[in-house]
């Protein structure tokens, strides 16, 4: 993507088709503060100051939904720093104040609680193993890896949806001590493959349940020189895909969101943050063979 300056023409291309695809995530998806950054860093370098300015107070608008006062705060009076009238930063501040009451806004607020995966600190790099530092440290214990499989027991069968049994014959057995051959097939893509749940339904159940942002990778113009800077047995192990940068930030393609040990993997790799999208399972493998060939 595009570092923020003048574009090329073909840079403006990409940014175009990233407004094209982020508009149409944050119109269905007006509390996904991530994916309007990106939106808005896209403005930025396109020079579209009055979109940058508007995107900024949908920024704010979508704290105040989550009940982040602080960061709206900020966000409002950041618009009001360049335009000191703009009557609704001004609104949405009188907004912030009627809806705290009695909360102190400069104090974190809480937030729902879900065990989307987000970024975790980052560990030390390992200087000649062939493993990530995160995975050789478990080698010998693998039941401490958290890839989600917990989560997606409670979502899948608690739930009621299907049985343990269907769980059991579609979640993917791994060899931790080897480096896979190939790419493993996400738990969803198995479901759907052994007519247990369609991908559709599998992807419904986690958008209704959890806050994470859907992505039709199909349509997006996936970085491949960038994904390759990342470890091949990380992308074909958890089958998880770095497919862009947009400023300080990594944008990655998962069909398992609560799998954390692939967060921790590409932490290693990289110093910027990392924002998670849910995709469709068969087009991630499709992309991510085409990654690793």
């Amino acid at each position: 993507m595009a570092t923020i300056g003048a574009a090329s023409s073909s840079e403006e291309a990409q940014l175009a088709q990233t407004v094209e695809m982020f508009e149409v995530i944050t119109q269905s998806q007006p509390q996904d503060y991530q994916s309007l950054e990106i939106l808005r860093e896209a403005y930025v370098k396109l020079g579209r100051e009055q979109d940058v300015i508007n995107t900024s107070k949908r920024i704010a608008n979508a704290y105040v939904l989550m009940g982040q006062f602080s960061s709206a705060i900020l966000e409002y009076e950041s618009i009001l720093q360049k335009y000191p009238e703009d009557p609704d930063a001004m609104a949405g501040l009188g907004d912030i104040e009627s809806l705290a009451g009695g909360i102190n806004p400069s104090l974190p607020s809480p937030t729902e609680n879900t065990e989307v995966v987000k970024s975790p600190p980052k560990p030390a790099k390992s200087s000649k193993s062939g493993h990530t530092t995160a995975l050789a440290r478990r080698l010998l214990k693998p039941d401490e890896i958290d890839e989600g499989r917990k989560s997606f027991l409670k979502l899948f069968v608690d739930s009621k949806v299907i049985t343990s049994g269907d769980f059991d014959a579609c979640w993917p057995t791994q060899d931790y001590h080897s480096a896979p051959s190939q790419v493993v097939e996400p738990f969803l893509q198995a479901l759907a493959d052994k007519n247990v749940l369609p991908v559709d339904k599998s992807l419904k159940l986690i958008l209704d349940k959890h806050r994470i942002p859907y992505l039709p990778i199909d349509r997006y113009d996936v970085d491949i020189e960038l994904a390759r800077t990342f470890p091949s047995s990380t992308l074909k192990r958890w089958s998880v895909l770095p497919f862009d940068r947009m400023s300080k930030s990594i944008l990655v393609a998962t069909a398992n969101p609560f799998n954390k040990q692939a967060a921790l993997e590409l932490e290693e790799t990289t110093k910027q943050r990392l924002i998670w999208y849910l995709v469709h399972p068969t087009e991630l493998l499709k992309v991510i063979k085409k990654v690793i060939r």
